[in-house]
This record gives structure tokens, C-alpha cells and sequence, in this order.
């Protein structure tokens, strides 16, 4: 699948997604270094229900005290338990989260019109396919590895059992979803020597102003 984009010269809206451990960090500190400006939706929901935030008032009233830490801050843990298993709470806790980080988000954007109106911003989304929000940039790329690649790197660096791991890839989105929004699709299954080629051909075709360009898809792998 290719897809022509065409950029207007204006600030240039790129969404980051993938599956767990499938690089998008890698990627997105790459194409920081590289000039672009990050934006961590992950970073954006914690700020939703930060001390002080309506988000985290919203979750008090819905939730009770019993989700709130001795400090007035919320008690992550505490949540989580509460929410997981549970999808009807967990929907209700989204209901929340969620417009708040879009309110943050869209803030965020404003403030960068204003400020560097032909900025190239990268907004690292995990939850792009199973949020649905696949029309809102200029360009979607997908960070891509084998399910294999990402539990070895799950169980290496983050602590997992393998069984754990495989879990939390099969609770996510499948890859044909991810390349079904995808214009750009960065293989990490290999060395970071070559996801860091892609990333900088990439950051050359974001930077090349004025002209269409066509976004090669990386085939897919016939062992998956």
C-alpha cells in the first residue's frame, strides 16, 4: 500500500504508534534529536489527572477517595485495580481521561502555532487504532517488530515472563489493523543501525518542502 501526501508548507501533524515494545521511543527520540517537536500522549495523560487537575476531580467523584493517595494525588495503583477486569469502569475512567488529553493536547498545539508555526510535530499515540483516531495527521507512521523481537525485549528489559508478554501483545491491536492507517511503517526488527536509516529517510521526507512525495509501506514479513 503507498499513499501520496502532499504538505502545504504549514506545521506538519505526524502520529507515532505501535505495539508494546515495538521501538516508537527509539523513534521518537531520534526524530527529536533530529528537530521535531515530541509530544508523549502517555506524558499528556498523566498530566490529566495531575494534583490540582479537573481530570483528577472527575476521577475523585467518579471513583471515590479511595483512588486518592494522603497527598491529594492519585494512587495509580489503587486504580488500576479497581478498573481492571472491569470493562464497564474502565470505559467510565477513559470517558474522563481522555477528553482531557485531547484539551491538553490541542492546548499544546495552539501554544506551537504561535510559536513555530511550521513546526514538525510527532505525537507518540500507542493507542491510535484502538482509539479510532487514524485522520487526524498529515502522516501515520507505525513502528513495527516481530512479535518475537518484542518479547525478547519486553522479558529483557522491562522485567516480563514471556507469557506476560505475548499477553499484553495479544490485548493490543494486530499489526494488519496498525497497517491498515499506516502511510509509514519503520521496521525495528533489526538492527538500530536500520531503524535509524528509516527514521532519517523519514526526517528527510518531512523536511523536503513542496512537493508530493509517496510513503513506501515496508513489506510484511511472510513468518508472521
Amino acid at each position: 500500500m503507498n499513499r501520496v501526501i502532499c504538505f502545504d508548507g504549514a506545521m506538519k501533524l505526524v502520529a507515532l504508534s505501535g505495539g508494546i515494545a515495538a521501538g516508537k521511543s527509539t523513534i521518537a527520540r531520534r526524530l527529536e534529536s533530529l528537530g521535531a517537536v515530541h509530544i508523549d500522549a502517555d506524558q499528556l495523560a498523566r498530566e490529566a489527572v495531575e494534583l490540582g487537575s479537573p481530570g483528577l476531580r472527575r476521577v475523585r467523584e467518579a471513583f471515590g477517595d479511595g483512588v486518592i493517595a494522603e497527598d491529594g494525588s492519585l494512587d495509580r495503583a489503587a486504580l488500576a485495580s479497581l478498573v481492571f477486569g472491569h470493562a464497564e469502569l474502565l470505559a467510565k475512567l477513559n470517558s474522563i481521561v481522555h477528553p482531557e488529553v485531547r484539551r491538553i493536547y490541542e492546548q499544546r498545539l495552539e501554544q506551537l502555532r504561535q510559536d513555530d508555526p511550521n513546526a514538525i510535530v510527532i505525537y507518540d499515540v500507542p493507542l491510535l487504532v484502538e482509539a479510532g483516531r487514524g485522520s487526524d495527521w498529515d502522516l501515520v507512521v507505525i513502528a513495527e517488530a516481530p512479535p518475537s523481537v518484542r518479547i525478547d525485549r519486553m522479558v529483557r528489559l522491562r522485567g516480563m515472563s514471556a507469557e506476560e508478554a505475548a499477553q499484553r501483545i495479544s490485548n493490543q491491536a494486530d499489526d494488519e489493523a496498525r497497517r491498515a492507517v499506516a502511510d509509514v511503517i519503520i521496521d525495528t526488527g533489526g538492527s538500530e543501525d536500520q531503524t535509524m536509516s528509516q527514521v532519517d529517510e523519514l526526517w528527510a521526507r518531512l523536511t523536503s518542502d513542496g512537493t508530493p512525495r509517496s510513503n513506501r509501506v515496508a513489506p510484511a514479513r511472510s513468518s508472521r
